[in-house]
């Protein structure tokens, strides 16, 4: 079976050389114009790799690979019009597999998805392991709550990942802000306590009857040692 590619791009030229080039060399490539047609298609028919323009009409290419990587691992390679090194950058740290700037060659396109497809495809399967609520993905700056990805913000995210790294472990306000705040002088208590309530009601909105977070009166936060394998 030939190599499924789904190419994410608002421009029909652009997009016609890609199926050709990929249909030439192999592939069987797929069109969609839109960040929201990619994500519909990806879960009705995954593709093997997907090609993602960053500038779509509708959706933010990063904001459309977010959403793509909670489908499922599929390569991506960010195709884009701005050559800034920060857009590059911040495609990679996102988790892309690679970033190809227009103009492009077609043949190194292709070239390049080879050996992304190649490199997939050496990756060991991942072992099955013990089934975990939360799971930490510092790559990409994700947690997930039971499978699902949370909505987190920055200090949102730390807080929780610091929590989550002990298990039981009673952090104090001021333990807190220090490790996850940059400005400490610029913080109060009350900013722990605030973030640590909006962190509640995510995850609640997954499991409605646990209370992951605890709260040890004159103490701090802790994170609970006794929540279930599935909520």
């Amino acid at each position: 079976m030939k190599p499924q590619v789904l190419i994410v791009e608002d421009e029909p030229g652009i997009a016609d050389t890609l199926q050709y080039a990929l249909a030439t060399d192999g592939f069987e490539p797929h069109w969609v114009a839109t960040g929201a047609a990619a994500l519909q298609r990806q879960r009705e028919a995954p593709a093997d790799l997907v090609i993602l323009d960053v500038g779509l009409p509708d959706l933010n290419g990063f904001e459309v690979f977010r959403r793509l990587r909670e489908i499922g691992d599929v390569p991506v390679l960010f195709l884009t019009a701005r050559a800034d090194e920060i857009d590059r950058v911040v495609g990679l740290e996102l988790g892309a597999d690679d970033y190809v700037a227009k103009p492009f060659s077609p043949r190194e396109l292709v070239a390049r998805i080879r050996v992304i497809l190649r490199r997939s495809a050496r990756a060991p399967a991942a072992a099955p392991s013990p089934a975990q609520p939360f799971v930490v993905d510092e790559g990409r700056r994700q947690i997930r709550f039971y499978g699902r990805v949370l909505e987190l913000s920055r200090y949102e995210y730390g807080l929780l990942k610091t929590l989550v790294e002990r298990p039981g472990h009673v952090y104090s306000r001021e333990v807190l802000l220090d490790k996850v705040w940059d400005e400490r002088s610029e913080s109060l208590d009350r900013t722990v306590d605030a973030h640590v309530k909006t962190l509640r009601a995510k995850l609640k909105a997954v499991a409605p009857q646990l209370e992951p977070i605890r709260t040890h009166r004159g103490s701090g936060y802790a994170l609970a040692e006794d929540l279930p394998a599935s909520p």
